[in-house]
């Protein structure tokens, strides 16, 4: 909810209890039960130097942001050929991780805009802006007029054919700016790329953006509420990118369920409130909470004032005044918090999932399944609330489509909502089974390490782990860090890896940790707020082991996008037939006695060559296939025997994620 980082980012951050840290830096060994204590807990603060704990993960390099990025807010990240590109409310940074262990920054381009999201197709960048200060020539003067021609709000596109050297090629306006955004393949459509936008901020006025319009739907059929825009771009013309349709995928849903806050908050916010008022600041309520606003928000409303009554220079205590009185109704006018509560208007992020047509949206208050099979036109046809969800912020389909994972960024990603006291189902991650285009709730998942009300925590964004047979994810949590866990169970998610550190500073709430934990051809990269670019790797162990790693990284990309979700497929190999083996050990699908047996003839059958490798193999098929009848774990048993069965007809996929 990072149009709440418009809003409460302006607003005073007052500590809510100053928890003491430990100094230690904690490397756990490998194991199949989580260390207890958890390590994670009582970690020493700091920017460079903090603690840090790691389970079945292993750090392998960090690499601090340079100046002036390394002041701003580091976001999202996509990936192109070895090169990892990360978005920074000041522009975008380029990595090449072409040694993951020594990534070098080739290319740091300045464009100020919040909140930067990027992905790339092919030789095209593209990069969100939605904040009112964005500029179209990328400067840092800002924009202060509240219409203004200089200003950028929607999607930038960069020509990265020499990623060295981006051209800014074109941008494409909107009336809520570009919070997020999808990029979107169209399987019968090779000519062009679509992009779903997904603006959150209030509309722009029609003098600054023609065809803006702030009214509802209700009263005004063109309003530009309730609705995502689609961007065509031709690929041979770019520049030519422009919207082409508007869907209201959100038409007729209800005010969604929602929860309380937790009643320390409740009781917190009031203390900061009354103290704010004491000292001559500005209150108002937001999403049920009383919230202190500090000068970045109230500036240049101050300044308005003055403008209005025709003054100069600093505002006068009679100014203050009239802020203190019209503050709230701004407020509320400004978010649409003045109408009647309704569904969602706007979606956080859409995940599409082009091989199964299907595209979960994360909008406020629902978690959306969408037909887009015609990309232009997507289409709600399922909808699922939850009283437990505060803001659903992202979606994740498992690689056969039978699963959907959504998170819930209660809080904004700027407040600590991991603390002991927080409630397990809030801000976590809500697992669906999906059949027939219906979600059927399963069980929620949450990083559970007790954090400090210093660290911002929620559920962040996340990607699968190329694993085959199994749904494996690595997600972010913000200052609660990376936890890597195991959803093949849908009601029994298990956590199977973790990174953490201590807080960024142990004496007052700070704006740091893990935005995005990506897996991207073997490594896992994540794009840290305050620290830089983290590159990570999978340890083996009872829960993970080597062969299934070694399986995961056969699946190679040439590019990748989170929300454009790829289709995974594995090359018949011996190393994905061992790693089905290794979860049948794992699951009792087999006697261990036949397990030895199988890895014997899989070892035999390698080490010989043609005929005799075939007629091993067919041979061991067929034994597989007889397994399988008596198995408890009948399905990966069958996946094996198919495994086996190409190697031995040399027939089969090739690794790839298209």
């Amino acid at each position: 909810m990072k149009q709440l980082r418009t809003l409460v980012s302006a607003v005073a951050v007052v500590s809510l209890a100053a928890c003491a840290s430990g100094g230690k830096t904690s490397a756990v060994s490998n194991s199949t039960v989580a260390p207890t204590p958890d390590p994670r807990v009582g970690l020493k603060a700091g920017l460079h130097d903090a603690g840090q704990a790691q389970w079945n993960l292993r750090l392998v390099s960090n690499n601090p942001s340079p100046h002036p990025f390394d002041s701003s807010t580091n976001s999202d990240l996509a990936f192109y050929k070895n090169f990892v590109i990360q978005g920074n409310y000041d522009g975008f940074q380029v990595w090449d991780a072409s040694t993951p262990g020594h990534p070098t920054l080739k290319k740091a381009y300045y464009c100020p805009a919040s909140q930067s999201d990027v992905s790339v197709f092919r030789n095209l960048l593209f990069v969100s802006g939605e904040g009112t200060g964005g500029r179209l020539d990328c400067t840092s003067e800002g924009v202060h007029d509240s219409v203004s021609t200089a200003r950028l709000r929607g999607i930038r596109i960069f020509d990265i054919t020499d990623i060295t050297n981006p051209k800014y090629i074109a941008n494409v306006q909107t009336c809520r700016g570009s919070h997020t955004h999808t990029v979107v393949i169209d399987p019968n459509d090779t000519a062009n790329v679509y992009v779903y936008v997904s603006g959150s901020a209030p509309v722009r006025s029609p003098s600054e953006l023609a065809g803006c319009v702030r009214e509802s739907p209700d009263s005004n059929p063109n309003s530009s509420l309730f609705r995502i825009e689609v961007i065509k771009v031709p690929l041979a013309t770019p520049q030519q990118a422009a919207i082409v349709a508007s869907p209201r995928i959100f038409d007729s849903l209800a005010a969604p369920p929602t929860h309380s806050e937790e009643p320390q908050d409740v009781a917190e916010s009031k203390r900061q409130a009354d103290s704010a008022r004491a000292h001559g600041g500005y209150v108002i309520t937001l999403f049920g909470l009383e919230r202190t606003v500090g000068p970045r928000f109230t500036a240049p409303l101050l300044d308005s004032i003055v403008k209005a009554r025709g003054g100069t220079g600093t505002p006068t205590a009679a100014d203050s005044q009239a802020l203190t009185g019209s503050i709230q109704k701004i407020v509320d006018k400004r978010f649409g918090l003045d109408r009647a509560r309704t569904g969602p208007n706007q979606c956080h992020d859409i995940t599409v999932y082009p091989a199964i047509g299907l595209a979960g949206g994360a909008c406020g208050g629902y978690g959306l399944l969408l037909d887009m099979r015609d990309a232009a036109h997507p289409r709600r046809i399922g909808a699922v609330a939850d009283s437990n969800f505060s803001y659903w912020h992202s979606a994740t389909f498992n690689n056969d489509g039978t699963k959907i994972l959504f998170s819930d960024e209660w809080g904004g990603g700027g407040q600590p909502k991991c603390r002991s006291f927080d409630k397990p189902e809030w801000g976590a991650d809500a697992i669906f089974t999906l059949a027939d285009n219906k979600m059927t709730f399963q069980s929620y998942y949450k990083m559970l390490a007790p954090q400090t009300a210093n660290e911002n925590c929620v559920a962040h964004n996340g990607s699968l782990i190329p694993v085959p047979g199994r749904d494996i994810m690595v997600q972010s949590w913000y200052q609660g860090g990376i936890s890597v866990f195991d959803w093949t169970d849908a009601a029994h998610p298990k956590e199977i890896a973790f990174f953490d550190r201590g807080p960024v500073d142990g004496t007052k709430p700070g704006d740091a940790g893990t935005w995005s934990a990506y897996w991207y051809n073997g490594y896992i990269y994540s794009s840290e707020i305050a620290r830089g670019l983290d590159v990570l790797e999978l340890v083996p162990s009872g829960l993970i082991t080597q062969n299934e790693i070694a399986a995961a990284k056969l699946v190679h990309l040439d590019y990748f996008n989170t929300q454009d979700q790829p289709k995974l497929t594995w090359p018949a190999s011996f190393v994905v037939a061992r790693a089905y083996v290794d979860q049948l050990e794992r699951s009792n699908g087999l006697a261990a006695d036949r397990v030895k047996a199988v890895r014997q003839e899989l070892d035999r059958a390698e080490k010989s060559q043609g005929q005799a490798r075939r007629e091993a193999l067919t041979q061991l098929g067929t034994s597989l296939g007889q397994d399988a009848t008596t198995s408890n774990d009948k399905a990966r048993v069958q996946k094996l025997v198919e495994v086996v069965t190409q190697i031995a007809t040399g027939t089969g996929p090739a690794a790839s994620g298209r």
